[in-house]
């Protein structure tokens, strides 16, 4: 079947062929969403309890902590460039070879930390390689996610677009799985044998998974409504343009909505593990690692589950529902990790990724792609989650760990940053029009939408 075959096909048709590449789409998204979480769930886990020995040794443990996360948050700041750069490839060329092109770049950069030099060996220039490994990862993985995203919307059949497109956001807690499960086996090994080259093993393995994404990638067909889209002669000659004139206000929402979903995920995954395993807690570092762990498994559940029920109950609610979860519980959460209490450690940050961040990742998977119109759906989806990125999720860490040595380890101007996050999400709710089971070929953005009868304020 051709391409221009298949895009006469519609999403929920019974044809052989569009089950066959909605199968080969969810494969093709997941393992890319596995390998990016992967190596960033990784690079998170090892900034946050040993990159500070390894490439920042003349530092106080404290500003060590905060150098080695802020090179964490280096790619958050690489990804508005990639969003922007893969975005409006995108929407002119195509979903598909974007992403053939994107996990090459974000997987490579991944392999190549695991054969960096450490400050030993060349001094002040192993902190800048790892730096710049993490800028190209973080240019790669800037396109990667949201393309994911748009090209299982655009798959999806519409009465159960939730559930579907939430389906390669397995991908993210089995890559955040693995990684933790990986970080938990080598951190019970001595500081000698972990830092002297153990440590290299995970973020090698990485090119495993990079091949196993490309064979998936390069044998899916594009997406029908890209399809339809150049069938049509619609397809944006300036994405970027077309953004900026028309789609400002739906990038904002879309930046609100991310801010607790994406700095909530980070605060619990990182900042929560090299909080209960510093001095104040008392902890060991492998505590960290099986509550994100824990965490990633109960998420691969509530995920899709998340997404299956805004299907039924709208995305919007859902949504709102996971932001004010996140805001009630950020106090007494830092409060029970402060006691130090080994499994209430795991339980508390098992909840907070497995239930507080999927109620809103679950819909947000189908939200953020029905928000946008069809022509630059690629571009508007990646700027609002890559720039959001830089606010929550780059930052989150190093904000929080500079609160945690501005206050002496306390625990509550941590929490109170978490709320905060939540209530600028729970806010944003209110002014994002429900989109569920919208028509993905439309090219005005769903603030626009004639048929959509709650416009948000001030639109």
């Amino acid at each position: 079947m051709t391409d221009s075959a298949s895009a006469q096909i519609q999403p929920g048709s019974d044809d052989p062929e569009y089950r066959k590449n909605l199968i080969r789409a969810s494969l093709a998204s997941s393992v890319g969403s596995a390998l990016e979480y992967y190596d960033f769930a990784l690079y998170g886990l090892s900034a946050a309890l040993i990159f500070g020995t390894l490439f920042f040794p003349e530092l106080d443990p404290s500003t060590r902590l905060i150098a080695s996360l802020a090179t964490f948050g280096v790619g958050f700041v690489a990804r508005p460039l990639g969003g922007l750069f893969f975005g409006v490839l995108g929407d002119k060329l195509g979903r598909k070879w974007v992403l053939v092109v994107t996990i090459l770049l974000m997987g490579g950069a991944s392999t190549a930390v695991g054969l960096l030099p450490t400050y030993n060996s060349i001094g002040v220039w192993a902190p800048v390689l790892l730096v710049l490994m993490r800028l190209l990862q973080g240019f790669g993985a800037g396109a990667e996610q949201a393309g994911s995203t748009v090209l299982m919307a655009e798959y999806s059949p519409v009465k159960r677009r939730g559930f579907f497109s939430a389906l390669p956001f397995i991908g993210i807690q089995a890559g955040t799985l693995l990684a933790s499960a990986v970080f938990l086996g080598i951190s019970t090994l001595s500081d000698e044998v972990l830092l002297g080259w153990v440590w290299r093993i995970p973020f090698l393995v990485s090119i495993l998974l990079i091949l196993v994404a490309l064979f998936i990638r390069l044998r899916l067909r594009e997406t029908p409504t890209f399809i339809q889209l150049e069938e049509r002669e619609q397809v944006a000659q300036n994405p970027l343009s077309e953004l900026v004139h028309n789609s400002l206000g739906t990038v904002v929402r879309g930046i609100g909505l991310r801010m607790a979903e994406n700095g909530g995920s980070y605060m619990f995954s990182t900042l929560a593990a090299a909080f209960i395993a510093s001095q104040a807690v008392g902890l060991g570092k492998s505590t960290g690692s099986l509550a994100v762990a824990v965490g990633s498994l109960l998420a691969m559940i509530t995920c899709p589950l998340a997404g299956a029920i805004s299907d039924r109950l709208g995305r919007v609610k859902v949504y709102r529902f996971g932001a004010f979860f996140l805001l009630v519980y950020s106090f007494p959460a830092w409060w029970l990790l402060s006691l130090g209490i080994g499994w209430l450690a795991v339980v508390v940050v098992a909840i907070g990724i497995g239930v507080g961040i999927q109620a809103m990742l679950g819909p947000q998977c189908a939200l953020l792609p029905e928000m946008f119109g069809s022509s630059h759906r690629y571009l508007g989806v990646a700027v609002s989650r890559e720039f959001s990125a830089i606010a929550a999720g780059g930052l989150a860490g190093v904000i929080g760990a500079t609160l945690l040595k501005v206050f002496n380890d306390s625990w509550v101007p941590v929490a109170g940053y978490m709320a905060l996050l939540a209530a600028i999400t729970a806010f944003t709710t209110f002014f994002v029009v429900e989109t569920k089971g919208r028509d993905l070929l439309k090219v005005e953005d769903s603030a626009r939408d004639p048929q959509l009868t709650e416009p948000p304020r001030g639109a």
